[in-house]
C-alpha cells in the first residue's frame, strides 16, 4: 500500500494524489455513518429525515443526541450508534492521518540513514 522504508519517498504531487484519495476513504466512512444513523432515527423513532440526520450528526461529532428516545427500540439504537460513532471517529483519524504519518515517519527514517 505504502512504500517501504528501502524506497524513495514519493514526489509531493503523487502524495497528494495519496493523501485526497484517504479523504475520500474517511469521507464515505462518515457518510455511511450518517446514512445508517439517519435512517435508523427516522425509522425507529419516526423522524422526519433531517431530524434524523441533524441526530445522527450530532451523536457522531460527539455532542449528543437532540430529540429524547421515546421507546425502547429507539433507546436501544440510540446507545448502539453511539458506540459506533465513537470507533467511526478513531476510524476515521486513523484514515486520514495515514498517509501524513507514513510520511513523516518515512522522512525520518531516511534524515537516519543519511539519504536525504
Amino acid at each position: 500500500m505504502f512504500e517501504s522504508k528501502s524506497d524513495p519517498i514519493i514526489p509531493f504531487k503523487e502524495y497528494v494524489k495519496r493523501q485526497f484519495k484517504y479523504f475520500i476513504y474517511s469521507s464515505g466512512l462518515v457518510g455511511i455513518s450518517l446514512a445508517i444513523g439517519t435512517l435508523g432515527y427516522s425509522y425507529f423513532e419516526s423522524l422526519s429525515l433531517i431530524d434524523g440526520f441533524y441526530n445522527s450528526s450530532m451523536i457522531l461529532t460527539g455532542m449528543g443526541p437532540v430529540n429524547p428516545m421515546t421507546t425502547t427500540a429507539s433507546k436501544l439504537f440510540s446507545s448502539f450508534y453511539a458506540l459506533f460513532s465513537g470507533i467511526v471517529f478513531l476510524s476515521t483519524i486513523a484514515i486520514f492521518f495515514a498517509p501524513i504519518v507514513h510520511r513523516f515517519l518515512h522522512y525520518l527514517h531516511l534524515e537516519e540513514d543519511g539519504q536525504n
